[in-house]
């Protein structure tokens, strides 16, 4: 399932905007395939340009993202977290993001870990000081509200969608339910006429049979016959024409449905 297809991208990178605003943590929505959704909220240098910006810090910065959940400590000292965007119990993406301190940072076992990513220690740390600084507890409510939120967004995108489709198809319906009224009621005025016909020629037939007297009688019978059919023919004109109406008018209630 391609989360794209139904999702209002403008609206959730606009949410997560505010959230990340409000709360000072970064955020980025991504696909089953890691693919980006949203462009990246309030990331700062020392994650995406240091940390991540170094062959072995991507690659630490990778296996975090792999093997973690939630919200958790990151190979480089801050609190990152990965929520699942689930439709029906199937993931169809996540929000990731965080990327603040806990608590004051130790500059010397930062130093470190730049020494250990080949970074300059003093360029790392000057980064380091530009990352905001929340509590953890502070942190784990922000991320599951963010979590909270943007899966009641994709669901209600989702099942808007469903709507969409399920009113494009009744539309298709009634559009042929339509088309059919209009086949019947061509039919039915043919059927008008044949019963016209039918009545001028039980009409003459009665008035030959009367004419011809004793030797007319099995054309006074067939004239009877053909008047009974014209009759039975009118009736049951009459009862589609009926059916009609009464479908025409359940088609329009429907036209009136789709139309609100």
């Amino acid at each position: 399932m391609d989360i794209r297809e139904f999702l209002d991208v403008q609206h959730l990178e606009q949410l997560m905007q505010d959230w990340s605003d409000a709360t000072g943590l970064a955020t980025i929505a991504v696909d089953n395939d890691g693919k980006y959704i949203t462009k990246p909220i309030n990331f700062t240098d020392f994650c995406t340009k240091y940390t991540r910006g170094s062959t072995e810090g991507l690659e630490r910065c990778k296996n975090c993202d792999t093997n973690n959940s939630g919200t958790y400590h990151c190979h480089a000292g801050l609190m990152d977290f990965s929520i699942d965007l689930k439709i029906n119990g199937q993931k169809v993406g996540a929000v990731i993001g965080g990327q603040v301190l806990p608590a004051e940072p130790d500059d010397e076992k930062f130093r470190k870990i730049a020494e250990e990513l080949g970074i300059d220690p003093d360029e790392y740390i000057d980064a380091l000081h530009k990352v905001p600084i929340r509590s953890e507890p502070a942190i784990q409510a922000s991320a599951k509200l963010l979590g909270d939120i943007v899966n009641s967004l994709v669901s209600s995108d989702y099942q808007r969608s469903l709507d969409s489709d399920k009113i494009y198809t009744l539309d298709e319906d009634v559009a042929r339910a339509v088309s059919l009224i209009e086949e019947i009621n061509e039919k039915s005025y043919q059927l008008d006429k044949i019963e016209s016909k039918q009545n001028i020629l039980s009409l003459n037939a009665s008035i030959e049979a009367a004419r011809a007297g004793e030797f007319g009688r099995g054309f006074a019978v067939v004239a009877s016959e053909v008047g009974k059919l014209a009759v039975n023919s009118g009736e049951i004109n009459k009862s589609i024409k009926q059916s009609l109406k009464e479908l025409t008018s359940a088609i329009k209630e429907l036209e009136n449905l789709i139309i609100k």
